[in-house]
């Protein structure tokens, strides 16, 4: 049986505009990569990966999204395991590109990550308690948040003399902590506060990776191209 996109599906509608946009991103970043300078080019190619990996997967949500209209948390965690730990990454990588990066902020980032991932797939997946889950993820988010703002990342940002990248620095910091807020909101309605509906969920969180992972992207490019014109 062929399924179709209906013109009525709105969210549908946003699982397809959302992979081609993944698209075009990628394409975009990958090409940019080559015009800035090499200790940038790393930065603005992984950002382009992160599109790249949430394209494919959300070409496999629309899919399952129309034919049986339940959540496709599945793959949705999928993805987030592979594209959020990336721009966990770009974190240590804009700040490599100015040399004041450590391998102790890497990983302290990359742990944080994973915690907040695995604890929120487990509690939506019924494997553990959804409040154990919520709040254990929490936990792993408020610890990036920590280095972001006031850790070790951020005073390696502050003492930097790159103005492009602190202003990517300080971009990339508020997208992780507004833009990500989301889904923490969406896991508390959908599994903690009496449910919501599939549609209001699956816009919402589509939406914020729209925002998220596009815009994480554009504002390593800028800063990429800011810092290449001066060399």
């Amino acid at each position: 049986m062929e399924y179709m996109l209906k013109p009525d599906d709105l969210v549908g509608v946003t699982f397809w505009i959302i992979s081609v946009a993944m698209i075009a991103s990628t394409a975009f970043l990958f090409l940019e990569g080559n015009s800035v300078s090499k200790h940038w080019s790393t930065s603005v190619r992984v950002a382009g990966l992160v599109t790249l990996i949430a394209a494919v997967h959300y070409y496999y949500m629309r899919h399952v999204w129309i034919t049986t209209g339940e959540n496709p948390n599945v793959y949705r965690y999928i993805d987030w395991l592979l594209t959020v730990p990336l721009q966990m990454v770009e974190f240590y990588l804009i700040l490599a590109a100015v040399g004041a990066a450590t391998a102790g902020m890497f990983w302290r980032l990359l742990i944080g990550t994973l915690i907040m991932l695995t604890a929120g797939y487990l509690g939506e997946a019924g494997s553990i308690n959804a409040t154990v889950g919520f709040i254990v993820g929490m936990a792993g988010w408020i610890y990036i948040l920590y280095e972001v703002f006031a850790g070790e990342a951020a005073q390696a940002s502050a003492s930097s003399n790159s103005e492009a990248q602190k202003s990517a620095f300080n971009a990339m910091k508020w997208i992780v902590s507004v833009g990500w807020s989301i889904y923490p909101i969406g896991y508390f309605l959908g599994y903690l506060a009496g449910g919501t509906d599939n549609n209001t969920l699956n816009m919402v969180y589509n939406l914020a990776d729209f925002i998220n992972k596009i815009a994480f992207g554009l504002v390593i490019w800028a800063a990429a191209k800011s810092e290449s014109a001066k060399a």
